[in-house]
């Protein structure tokens, strides 16, 4: 008997990795950088939205959607973000929330079974800590958080069955926190401090950050 063709992208279920989406919170509009969006900001000559969508590929994460708000159709033209999904927020004036809401919404259908969020205005952390939290990934019901001197931080896995939950949480500009503090004692910490730091760009003082 012939066995079966298995076409180029298949591979026997029992082998294949469990589907674990990357979510990039890039919607800021920089309000105490003078109206500079965080996207934009310059990294090494390119849109630091780059980097940050390049951290959670080069990590695995598949598929990876980008929620842009703050001069979105400049972050299109400019950025080059090839195999990413770019989903614009119209209400990313009201906060952080509506962000992660429009995130976790264009992931529906997708078959992932979790996401990794992380933040556009974090460079100083890279692949080798999302690839870490990616890795926490047990079962939808997972939930895990990169750590850095004992403090919770990002990125952050969440369990698709999170989901609804951590949507109707989302408020403001507190995205999950409220969620995960109410389920503190579920969370899987995983410790970045060697590869990673988590300090983020608010203020013109941050953009040293980004010549690191």
């Amino acid at each position: 008997m012939r066995p079966s063709p298995t076409g180029p992208s298949e591979a026997p279920k029992a082998t294949r990795k469990p589907l674990v989406a990357g979510l990039l919170l890039a919607a800021g509009g920089g309000r105490r950088l003078g109206g500079r969006p965080k996207a934009l900001l310059d990294s090494g000559g390119r849109p630091l939205v780059e980097y940050a969508a390049r951290a959670l590929l080069d990590a695995g994460c598949a598929p990876v959607h980008i929620v842009l708000g703050a001069a979105a159709d400049d972050v299109r033209a400019r950025a080059h973000l090839p195999g990413c999904v770019l989903v614009t927020n119209p209400d990313w004036p009201e906060g952080m929330g509506t962000s992660l809401r429009a995130g976790l919404a264009s992931l529906a259908g997708t078959g992932a079974r979790a996401v990794v969020v992380a933040l556009v205005d974090q460079p100083g952390i890279g692949a080798d800590a999302v690839r870490r939290v990616r890795d926490a990934y047990a079962s939808p019901s997972s939930l895990a958080s990169a750590a850095y001197g004992g403090r919770r931080g990002h990125p952050v896995l969440l369990g698709a069955d999170h989901w609804p939950g951590v949507t109707e949480a989302a408020t403001g500009d507190r995205g999950a926190r409220a969620y995960l503090r109410r389920r503190e004692a579920e969370i899987e910490i995983v410790d970045c401090s060697d590869v990673a730091t988590p300090d983020d760009i608010d203020t013109p003082e941050d953009l040293t950050l980004l010549d690191r």
